[in-house]
């Protein structure tokens, strides 16, 4: 198969994407601590979770917006998977939501949503690729963060298992839906300028407000100025197998101009889902 065969096959909108609910207990409360005791760990996954409200919403608002903009002829090609996104990402929004609440309760402050919101103002009344950009770029995080996840890691190691199922199902979607936004934003014209562009820019924005939440996260909790959380914190972000390693090069494949979301390797994703039926429920299934 020839390069431009092959990406055009990647290219390929997904016949649908199964929406699930989660079989979760989210009404007990939360241990303070509760990423197996470390108070480093607890306070990343924290802010990553008080990102997701507003930022699951933007997405869904994007590609809801890209579906719309395309000619009449080309929507049936994508409509069953937009759905399926929209479906999953309102799902997220809504466990991430109750996750938040805990930690409303415990007295942490959710800065990231705010500022989230803040900047997609900005963006209300322009261009939907450019939404689209920054909804590919910001899923080609998550994506990664999924793949690393999902691996052999510690990032969990002691966590409530409800938690760990929380958030493991949370990345097998997100490695699921890794292309939706992607395409769609290819298949309005959206050029490589900007694609490019946007994703430098939301490299620094979601770099620096998870390091600002986690950090505020900690003072929160009182745990900000102890040596274990410094430790944690170096071994999260700088560690053999920590944030930095692990993005540098997937980070790096999405400047090249054959990339697609596709090209990264999804099968950590499909194997969890398919281990774990007896967690979740389709919707409508």
């Amino acid at each position: 198969m020839t390069r431009q065969r092959h990406l055009t096959a990647m290219s390929q909108p997904q016949a649908s994407l199964p929406v699930r609910r989660l079989l979760l207990d989210l009404e007990s409360p939360l241990d303070r601590h509760w990423n197996g005791g470390d108070a480093f760990r607890t306070a990343v996954f924290n802010a990553l979770s008080m990102s997701f409200p507003a930022g699951e919403q933007s997405f869904i608002d994007a590609v809801r917006a890209g579906l719309a903009a395309l000619p009449e002829s080309e929507r049936p090609r994508f409509q069953a998977e937009v759905q399926g996104f929209i479906g999953q990402e309102a799902t997220h929004r809504r466990i991430h939501s109750l996750f938040n609440d805990h930690l409303a309760r415990q007295g942490l402050v959710n800065h990231w949503g705010p500022r989230i919101q803040r900047r997609l103002k900005r963006l209300e009344g322009q261009d939907v690729r450019g939404a689209l950009a920054v909804t590919a770029a910001t899923e080609h995080f998550t994506a990664i963060m999924a793949e690393w996840l999902l691996g052999p890691n510690t990032l969990l190691a002691g966590a409530e298992p409800r938690l760990v199922l929380m958030w493991q199902w949370h990345a097998s979607e997100e490695s699921e839906h890794r292309s939706t936004a992607f395409d769609l934003y290819r298949a309005l014209g959206g050029n490589e300028k900007w694609r490019l562009r946007l994703f430098r820019l939301i490299t620094w924005y979601f770099l620096t407000d998870l390091l600002r939440q986690t950090l505020h996260n900690l003072w929160r909790d009182g745990s900000l100025w102890q040596w274990r959380t410094w430790a944690s914190g170096a071994r999260w972000f700088l560690g053999r197998e920590g944030l930095f390693r692990r993005m540098a090069g997937p980070w790096r494949d999405y400047l090249r101009a054959d990339f697609h979301p596709n090209q990264r390797d999804g099968q950590l994703g499909v194997a969890w889902l398919q281990a774990h039926q007896q967690d979740y429920a389709l919707v409508g299934g």
